[in-house]
């Protein structure tokens, strides 16, 4: 499974299994996208270059505002940054929900 980053997020946080790339340098076949407050517009812009066609996107919350920004933008989950130790269990879950 590929994960693209949007945002700069501690990539030890996530499963070793996974294979993770940044927007700028994938080679665009991402299964799920991560992004973040700052990088909603990065997200827009480069997310047909940097996914496949079926892609999960998840958006880490820093505070409750960031939802209300979120939610035009069609993302498909979300985790608060302070939760973020717990990104793998959603992944699997998404995972068996979206891209199975």
């Amino acid at each position: 499974m590929k994960i693209v980053t949007f945002c700069n997020i501690d990539t030890k946080l996530l499963d070793p299994s996974f294979t993770v790339e940044s927007y700028e340098e994938t080679s665009g076949d991402g299964d799920i996208a991560l992004i973040d407050i700052n990088s909603i517009f990065d997200f827009e812009e480069n997310k047909s270059a940097s996914c496949k066609d079926k892609f999960v996107s998840i958006a880490i919350l820093d505070d409750e505002d960031d939802y209300d920004a979120f939610k035009n933008f069609g993302i498909d989950a979300w985790i608060k940054h302070e939760d973020i130790s717990k990104i793998n269990e959603l992944i699997s879950v998404l995972k068996k929900r979206f891209l199975s």
